[in-house]
């Protein structure tokens, strides 16, 4: 008998208004989400950051809209800074005139107002969540209760020193060699892979490098920036196998001169394979191109990459705010790299800033991250066997599968030091088995919660509902129902128990 329980739909994971995560139990309500069923979104309390605008955000903005006579009948987002304000508003002058588009500030505050209609508001929509540029749940929750909309700000452990200082702390154990000035902060991981690619390619781009090679299936929005970013189509080029070292080879040795350089995962999400990331980086540094590598699916408190590349970008949403409801991300600086000083400066130009109320309760958070990391690598080691042995499952993607352990291990801070994360896929159909599934369903990972998806319907509904994106997918060996399984404290037998009950 599982230990754990169906959450009902729409319910917070963890149970706090700042929740990272919540509750999609069913197949049909994975869909319904993914077509945006009012029968859904209005059971949805909250939902991934960068994806669904938080509820107290949401008040924020009705209240700006009704009180601000500029802004009747109009949209507003409120994003992270004026700067970002101003990108956004930017893109849409150009991309939509007629939207009238415009930067707003107002108390502090910053977004954009443009009139409603529904293309305008999708680009917008996407851009933010690309960038990591929606406002903070905790400051849109302090300028409610300011505003007397809200009674009182959610109550919740923080530290009470200096922040910034203690997660630099804590970092610099698991990226010794660093100072301060090489770990930047930034209020979400995509917003720090964003801003080191950015970086690099202004770089890069003064010395005629225009060319960005992506090493196997990336995080979406990763893959996103890389095709908006790239100055053409020619620019962008995906290498579907991240194994292939000979291959990427050859691609430098016809290239070497045009290309920036390489964006990487360590392991890549979702079908966690390690690419050799000191060959790579050997081959980056003798053809002048940059090495970025997001080590998230991992942590960078599990693998030590940063001496072979130029930045490490990665979300501190994963593993260090283990608790499920902040987001936050760090690039991070290789002092030694050729670039070191011109990358601490651009980055730091293009980060979007941590708010103060999530910088205290990461802080916090963050004494833990070897401990929760500890108690995740146990258990995922006898999940991940217990998978591989069942025979009701096809495939087991983790940090230690055959085709990439070696390289995995090679950057492991210990032998099994893994990370959280398992992707497999079944012999039979996916719904009943998801239906059936007692564990908490939904995105993101990580958390001390365990928590599993259908990965591929959840990040890239598009291609699994398509013809043609099902044959995008089947090129780059992705099953459309591939399940993403993340691994949380809770004890490996209940988690087993539960998967072998839904497998019968």
């Amino acid at each position: 008998m599982s230990a754990f329980q169906h959450l009902p739909l729409g319910q917070r994971i963890p149970p706090s208004p700042h929740a990272v995560s919540c509750s999609l139990p069913t197949m049909s309500a994975v869909r319904g989400y993914e077509e945006k069923d009012p029968a859904v979104m209005d059971r949805l309390s909250s939902g991934y950051p960068r994806f669904v605008v938080h509820p107290f955000a949401k008040q924020l903005a009705a209240h700006f809209v009704a009180t601000v006579p500029e802004l009747h009948d109009r949209t507003l987002w409120l994003t992270t800074s004026p700067r970002l304000s101003h990108a956004l508003a930017s893109f849409l002058q150009d991309q939509f005139p007629a939207a009238a588009a415009a930067a707003f500030s107002r108390d502090g505050l910053s977004g954009v107002a443009h009139a409603k209609a529904a293309a305008p508001a999708a680009r917008a929509k996407t851009f933010l969540q690309n960038v990591g540029g929606f406002l903070s749940s905790r400051e849109a929750e302090d300028h409610l209760v300011r505003l007397g909309l809200v009674p009182a700000a959610f109550a919740e452990t923080v530290s009470s020193g200096d922040a910034p200082a203690e997660i630099r702390a804590a970092l610099r154990r698991a990226l010794p060699g660093t100072a301060d000035a090489d770990l930047l902060l930034a209020g979400c991981g995509m917003n720090a892979v964003h801003a080191a690619f950015r970086a690099a390619a202004e770089i890069q781009a003064a010395r005629g490098r225009t060319v960005w090679l992506q090493l196997g299936w990336l995080y979406l929005d990763t893959i996103a920036l890389l095709k908006r970013f790239t100055a053409t189509p020619a620019d962008y080029v995906y290498l579907r196998d991240p194994l292939d070292l000979e291959g990427i080879a050859r691609i430098f040795a016809k290239h070497g001169a045009r290309i920036a350089g390489i964006v990487a995962e360590l392991p890549t999400n979702p079908l966690i394979q390690t690419p050799d990331i000191p060959a790579l980086s050997e081959l980056c540094r003798r053809h002048g191109a940059h090495f970025i590598v997001d080590p998230s699916v991992a942590s960078v408190f599990s693998v030590d990459v940063l001496p072979h590349c130029d930045v490490v970008a990665t979300s501190l949403t994963k593993y260090t705010a283990s608790e499920g409801d902040l987001t936050a991300g760090l690039v991070a600086i290789n002092p030694t790299g050729p670039d070191a000083a011109e990358l601490r400066r651009r980055v730091a130009a293009e980060l979007e800033p941590v708010y103060p109320r999530d910088l205290a309760r990461l802080a916090f958070e963050i004494r833990e991250t070897e401990t929760v990391l500890a108690r995740i690598d146990a258990t995922t080691a006898r999940v991940a066997a217990f998978l591989s042995a069942h025979p009701k499952i096809a495939h087991v993607y983790w940090a230690l599968q055959p085709d990439s352990r070696a390289h995995y291990l090679r950057l492991a801070r210990r032998p099994d030091a893994t990370g959280g994360m398992i992707s497999f896929t079944l012999r039979g159909p996916m719904d009943p088995f998801y239906d059936r599934l007692r564990l908490p369903k939904g995105p993101s990972f990580g958390m001390k919660t365990t928590l599993i998806c259908p990965f591929m319907y959840l990040a890239h509904y598009d291609l699994v509902t398509t013809p043609a994106g099902l044959a995008e997918l089947a090129a780059s060996k992705l099953d459309p129902d591939l399940l993403r399984l993340c691994c949380g404290t809770e004890p490996a037998e209940d988690i087993i128990a539960s998967l072998a009950e839904a497998l019968g």
